[in-house]
């Protein structure tokens, strides 16, 4: 049963990155707005998968398992909204972004793959897997965030 449930939410991931991939937008503030979404939404369970991991908050293996269903899924979202031109405007995205691709590229597939073991990490129902998960996450947040966001 868990193998069909992996290979599901394989297919729902990589289904979601197709889909993020083939945005298309009107306008650069449409993009904008789209990553600056995408980006909060991973940022509320990443926080309950965070809270719960360092005594915040009471350990809910159902609510972590849901939240590590939903920063699998939307990690993969924000990236089609850091197209050419949405650069201006809005945002907290620095330069640096456009200018070192590569780099911006290495953090986004760290982080995807890095979310992905912390998804599978909080379905197990277990916090000590949880805890075990969180470090390395929270590192790529912040080391995408040091060199590619304004404060």
């Amino acid at each position: 049963m868990r193998l069909i449930a992996t290979l599901a939410l394989a297919a729902v991931t990589a289904g979601a990155a197709t889909i993020a991939s083939a945005q298309s937008f009107q306008k650069p503030e449409d993009a904008i707005k789209y990553r600056k979404s995408a980006l909060t939404v991973l940022a509320t369970h990443f926080g309950t998968l965070g809270a719960m991991a360092n005594g915040r908050a009471p350990y809910d293996a159902a609510q972590a398992a849901r939240s590590g269903d939903a920063v699998a899924l939307v990690s993969t979202l924000p990236w089609a909204g850091f197209a050419q031109g949405t650069d201006k405007g809005e945002t907290r995205a620095k330069p640096e972004i456009w200018t070192e691709q590569a780099k911006f590229k290495e953090h986004q597939d760290r982080l995807v793959s890095d979310v992905q073991k912390l998804a599978a990490a909080a379905k197990t129902g277990s916090l000590d897997n949880l805890k075990a998960a969180w470090g390395p996450n929270s590192g790529s947040c912040k080391s995408c965030h040091d060199a590619f966001r304004k404060d």
